[in-house]
């Protein structure tokens, strides 16, 4: 695991942080072009009512306005859980470089777990995949989000 990787999610985390005292899924996502984040987003789908308001959604919106481009050929993007199918084939259509999550969605993830939308042959664009990084933090995240919520 490189240092830069545990930065970059360590800076994806806190977003997810934010989502969770929103009172939202707890999901953080911050996307990296030459080595410096160029967006940053937590899941907003409560707070805004919209259920594509997701953590990568949003970040992909922000670092394509950075950008001014609808292409993200050289960046990467942190996010705590695997993107579901949205968010892949988003990022899919966005044409970014790599996708490098913390922990696996074993009920909708999207980028190997359930489907691989990110790297489907028959799609234009493949992704790099990295997992794994601070995957226990990540999901301790969600996990106790919804033991909370079961709680209420």
């Amino acid at each position: 695991m490189f240092h830069r990787d545990i930065f970059f999610m360590t800076e994806a985390l806190k977003e997810a942080q934010k989502a969770a005292d929103k009172n939202d899924v707890p999901v953080g996502a911050v996307i990296v072009y030459k080595q410096k984040i160029i967006a940053r987003a937590h899941n907003q789908v409560e707070l805004l009512n919209d259920s594509s308001a997701h953590a990568e959604m949003l970040a992909i919106n922000q670092a394509a306005n950075f950008l001014q481009s609808k292409w993200l050929f050289d960046c990467v993007l942190y996010v705590t859980i695997e993107p579901c199918s949205m968010c892949a084939g988003a990022l899919v259509l966005a044409r970014i470089k790599e996708i490098i999550y913390g922990a696996a969605d074993p009920k909708t993830g999207a980028c190997g777990s359930v489907l691989n939308v990110a790297n489907n042959q028959k799609l234009n664009h493949l992704i790099k995949i990295k997992t794994g990084i601070l995957a226990k933090d990540c999901g301790l995240l969600v996990t106790k989000f919804f033991q909370d919520k079961r709680k209420k």
